[in-house]
């Protein structure tokens, strides 16, 4: 479709592009003078220029005429090289660049995406924005590309057709997944591209990005759709180039064919084709025309960046999923390797120049170690005008420019990282002159002296401010300040600081960094990039120091760290951890193995148990100057949870927030079930500020959002008082005291007002379902406190608690991203009877009707068939609020009742339920203990008596979870059955881990599994059985079903050695209530990562709240 655009701005476009492109700045064209050029002028003008001719093609004016009469949608054939071509006049200063991959499915906080091209994602918001002040719109113009690139290859000429023909055979696409954070990434899935460089070996070359610095699994598809494993083989620690391998006799129905590399054919003017898996299509041709050869690496903010080398430039407006494609010339060698590209909407691409990966290859060919030495210093190609401005001698100039003369840069040092070989002896600014005597102005022969001198010295001359300066530098190995090995511990993973992230921040190359910042080393809100200081009073400079520290901390231990982000290392943090190695019991280490492509596990001792707690004394502050308050400051305690896996579709890993004592002797406690949502998580009650002892879940209430724990009283030695509860309803219109906490957990107090007291229904989460509260009455207060408090209590003048003050989880807001949270009130005399339960050491086994209702009025009441009689009692029943409740949804499950007619039906308006009139929430607690309810309804305008079924609610929590591929599996949990109008099976897709195997093939939160291989699986036990029989590495059919009731199948690849089977399964035998149970086969190694739950998602979607990255950055693609 073409776009709309203003016909005048389209013009001022058009002239300013011929303006450029003919050079008529002595008589420039206007809207009202006619072209300087015939149609066949122009055109013939145009053709001498590739990149412009086949747009202009599609344009034949039929006349010379004025510009001014030209259309709109003539005009718009131009607008994609306008945009493409614009002088550089017209371009941003700022350098902004564009994303060249779709976005990564991760959570990257405050970090750019790497816009690889994404497998089950979504675009970034703005891969074209217009410029402020552009005259076109690049967005709609942009369209447009894919067709101008297919005209362009269409009239190729019979050499480039033929060259392309060749190129295509070596071109891989490569899907991949980093299967946890390291160093600069997070966990991903996503898809590149590749070419083959040996077909003897096996050999692809592509980006560094693409081979990951951490563990890596993939495979690549040959153009004629043969697909076989890859393995990385060799990353390089700085230059964005890596080297995976493949067994070509794996390839059985194409000649295996290999692209020359021909680094020295680079040269501005040339032109080139890039081939690759642009925008994930697997196949695309762009082409342009080399622009320079001595543009610095470009800067992709945080994360990965190459330095210390020169970028080739040209205009082949590139893509999200063209990383590694070959850039190759008219004879079919690859003269460079797709990179990187800007982000705003200019079609300027980065290539890597490709003379160390043939070096890199080449060692590989022959057997030999590929060194790379460093003297950990970053240089920047800088012109002889600003070389002269930090003091370059004439002298100096004048015998570089006689040497180079074709060259008009030199290297100057940008960065010198402290404590390394440079450290006090290069600066900032200085004029790289001479290494071993020898006059140097290049990347690749400065690269050629440090790779062979790891070990040895080298002599370098410079200048700094017009002086002559002389150093002797030994040359480290820069492998060995790049990590290739991690520690997995409580849940959080750590390595040594790597030289990418040192010299993005110019500090010292050492300290022990953390690449996930999860389980027990969760730190604020970043995910990653923490400085770890010291661990329980110990210092910890290194991995290997850190964990003989953790060898010797026990389970459940709570421990001081002092840390700090690698942003802002000025700031030291010091928190309390808690650690856990009960859900992660095991610590290892993880090496990289070039060998074999895989990282080797290898455990590092068993867990020290856990210390038995003692009893420890605490005192309560006081609230002297509220009486009737003052009392319940003691029945406050500070609960904290934490999830270690993702069940129930409950987005969040750890809560906070402050449950009531309602029993000090027995340490019961009532909490909002928005803060311990299911009872597979570690509960910590805190006393007074002062006590932390542990909890366990005791009562989960399947409507009414509360949940009643329990701590062991004999641990606690304070004045703990139980909170005495209200029986009778709290009025609307009555004055209440309001004690709550706020955001800073400080407790606040108000008196104020109920303003209303009405049903409500907590809006349900679309995407993916999970628990939020149905049937109940919310309770609103007149101040401002209630707003900002997610915990608390109404108090009534007599010190009794008249409602809880809780947080009820609501929708996730599809514009922000973010979880909707709503603070209401809910009555204790709702509450009370099963509390008294409780209390009396009895676990309450409720029944509910299996229906989600809302409020009508007797005016809708009169339409839908509801007789007068029954509205006067309506009238005289609740004398506040004439109301009857009308069913929403019935919840989906199996049947268990009699015949259809002798069930609730959606739209049904229930006037009583065992000949009790139905007026109120509270009246519905008649179902709790009843197996069978005699209900009166109005349905279709006619009253009809039912015989309604009760269902038990203990069913309805999740006791299993299989965790399989990365995916978290269950049986569909209340939520989903609430929200769904038939169950598919009982294996219901709850999350899945980032860079896993159901990521990377697209099986999604809210699917339904329902058949293996061809297998019928109704059951999590008939899954487990099927899966069991499927051997490692190989692929199997799982046929699925989406919530909206699309069936598909989903081919996926096994793979046990970082994705191995496990499931937790509810046992009140073990301390946490829960056992893990490992799927281990025989003769095989668990090697699996543990379940992280920070690092899976429950919607299919990212839900992040990320922006993406900043606009005016450089994108790796």
């Amino acid at each position: 479709m073409i776009p709309s655009i203003c016909p005048k701005q389209i013009r001022a476009s058009f002239l300013q592009y011929c303006n450029t492109l003919f050079k008529t700045a002595s008589s420039p064209l206007t809207a009202q003078r006619p072209f300087a050029y015939s149609p066949g002028t122009l055109l013939s003008s145009l053709q001498t220029r590739p990149r412009f001719s086949t747009a202009l093609l599609a344009y034949k004016p039929a006349s010379i005429r004025p510009v001014s009469s030209l259309s709109a949608h003539q005009l718009q054939a131009f607008l994609p090289f306008a945009a493409k071509h614009r002088p550089a006049s017209t371009m941003a200063a700022n350098g902004e660049a564009r994303p060249k991959r779709r976005s990564s499915p991760i959570s990257a906080i405050e970090r750019p995406k790497k816009q690889l091209k994404q497998e089950n994602g979504v675009p970034t918001p703005g891969d074209a924005t217009p410029q402020n002040g552009s005259v076109y719109d690049i967005e709609a113009a942009s369209n447009l590309v894919p067709i101008i690139n297919s005209l362009s290859a269409a009239g190729d000429s019979p050499e480039w057709q033929a060259t392309i023909e060749r190129v295509i055979k070596s071109v891989v696409s490569i899907h991949f997944c980093q299967t946890c954070s390291f160093d600069t990434d997070l966990s991903t899935s996503s898809q590149a591209t590749g070419f083959v460089v040996d077909a003897e070996n096996g050999y692809i070359l592509t980006n560094r990005h693409v081979v990951c610095a951490g563990p890596f699994w993939g495979y690549c598809v040959f153009d004629n759709h043969e697909e076989c494993d890859v393995r990385p083989v060799y990353r390089d620690p700085v230059h964005d180039f890596g080297i995976l391998q493949f067994d070509p006799k794996a390839i059985k129905y194409m000649q295996l064919q290999a692209l020359t590399l021909q680094p020295e054919s680079a040269k501005v003017g040339v032109e080139i084709r890039v081939v690759g898996n642009d925008a994930g299509e697997k196949l695309s041709i762009l082409s342009g025309v080399i622009s320079r050869l001595d543009r610095n690496a470009p800067e992709y903010g945080e994360g990965y960046s190459d330095f210390n080398t020169n970028y080739i430039q040209a205009a082949a407006a590139a893509t999200g999923g063209s990383s590694g494609s070959p850039v190759v010339n008219l004879n079919g060698n690859a003269v460079a390797l797709q990179a990187g590209g800007r982000v705003d909407g200019a079609a300027t691409d980065y290539f890597l120049p490709l003379d160390r990966p043939l070096r890199a290859l080449q060692c590989l060919q022959q057997g030999l170690t590929i060194t790379r030495g460093t003297i950990q210093t970053q240089w920047m190609l800088k012109p002889f005008d600003d070389c002269r401005r930090l003091g370059l001698t004439p002298n100096w100039e004048s015998a570089m420019r006689k040497e180079f003369p074709k060259e008009n840069s030199m290297l100057v040092a940008e960065i010198v990282l402290p404590e390394g070989p440079a450290d006090n002896k290069i600066q900032e600014g200085d004029v790289l002159i001479k290494v071993n005597g020898e006059l140097l102005n290049s990347f690749v022969k400065l690269d050629s002296i440090l790779d062979s001198s790891v070990g040895a010295k080298i002599d370098l001359l410079f200048q700094r401010g017009g002086d002559d300066h002389e150093v002797t530098l030994d040359v480290g190995d820069l492998h060995a300040i790049t990590p290739d090995r991690f520690a997995a511990v409580a849940g959080g993973s750590f390595h040594n600081l790597s030289y990418q992230q040192a010299r993005l921040y110019a500090i010292a190359c050492k300290g022990l960094y953390v690449a996930e910042a999860a389980g027990s080393f969760k730190m604020d809100n970043a995910l990653s990039g923490w400085i770890i200081d010291t661990v329980d009073q110990k210092p910890t400079p290194d991995l290997d120091t850190f964990i003989e520290v953790m060898r010797n901390v026990p389970d459940k231990s709570r421990i001081v760290i002092s840390y700090r982000h690698i942003r802002d290392l000025h700031t030291r943090a010091t928190s309390i951890i808690h650690i856990d190695r009960h859900w992660h019991q095991r610590m290892r280490l993880a090496v990289r193995n070039d060998t074999t492509g895989l990282w080797d596990f290898k455990d590092l001792g068993k867990p020290i148990p856990a210390l038995p707690p003692q009893p420890k004394s605490a005192d309560f502050v006081q609230l002297d100057d509220l009486p009737a308050a003052a009392d319940i400051v003691r029945s406050f305690v500070k609960v904290s949870c934490y999830m270690p896996v993702k069940i129930d579709g409950y987005p969040q890993a750890r809560r906070t927030g402050f449950g009531l004592v309602i029993d000090a002797e027995k340490g019961l406690v009532v909490v909002s079930r928005a803060i311990v949502p299911y009872d597979l998580c570690d509960i910590t009650v805190t006393v007074a500020d002062s006590i932390q002892i542990e909890a366990k879940v005791i009562f989960l209430h399947p409507l009414t959002n509360y949940t009643v724990i329990q701590y062991d009283p004999e641990l606690v030695q304070a004045p703990v008082q139980s909170a005495r509860l209200a029986t009778e309803m709290i009025k609307q219109g009555a004055d209440t005291i309001f004690v709550g906490f706020n955001q800073n957990h400080r407790i606040v107090v108000a008196k104020t007002t109920v303003t209303d007291i009405t049903a409500v229904g907590i809006p349900a989460n679309a995407a993916a379902p999970r628990y939020r509260a149905v049937n109940l009455d919310a309770i609103t207060v007149d101040t401002g406190l209630s707003s900002q408090c997610s915990s608390g209590v109404l108090i009534g003048s007599d010190g009794a608690v008249q409602a809880l003050w809780l947080t009820y989880m609501g929708e996730r807001s599809q514009g922000s991203h973010r979880d909707t949270e709503y603070h209401l009130g809910l009555a204790t005399s709702m509450i009370h009877p099963v509390i008294d339960q409780i209390r009396a050491g009895i676990i309450p086994k409720l029944r509910i009707l299996n229906m989600e209702s809302y409020v009508v009025q007797m005016a809708q009441c009169r339409i839908m068939g509801v007789s007068d009689e029954w509205i006067k009692k309506v009238a005289k029943a609740n004398p506040s609020r004439h109301q009857l409740f009308i069913v929403r949804k019935v919840d989906c499950g199996p049947a268990n009742g009699p015949g259809d007619g002798q069930l609730l039906q959606e739209g049904d308006i229930i006037l009583t339920l065992n000949g009790q009139l139905i007026t109120r929430v509270s009246d519905f607690d008649i179902m709790y203990d009843k197996e069978w309810l005699d209900a009166l309804v109005v349905r279709k305008g006619k009253e009809v008596q039912l015989r309604v079924p009760t269902v038990p609610t203990e069913d309805l929590e999740t006791a299993r979870a299989v965790v399989f591929c990365g995916a978290v599996l269950q049986k569909p949990h209340h939520a989903v059955r609430q929200q769904i109008s038939k169950l598919h099976s009982e294996i219901y897709v709850s999350a899945r881990s980032r860079g896993s195997p159901a990521y990377q093939y697209g099986l999604a939160p809210t699917n339904f599994i329902t058949h293996v291989n061809g297998v019928k699986t109704p059951d999590l036990d008939a899954f487990v059985n099927e899966v069991n029989k499927i051997d490692d590495n190989t692929y199997f059919r799982l046929r699925a079903m989406t919530f909206d009731n699309v069936p598909w199948v989903v081919t996926m690849k096994k793979n046990e050695h970082y994705f191995p089977m496990s499931e937790y399964v509810k046992d009140p035998g073990e301390p946490s209530g829960w056992k893990i149970v490992s799927h281990k086969k025989a003769g095989t190694k668990d090697d699996g990562a543990p379940v992280i739950a920070e690092a899976m998602d429950e919607e299919a979607a990212e839900v992040s709240g990320d922006e993406g990255p900043d606009p005016t950055m450089d994108s790796i693609f």
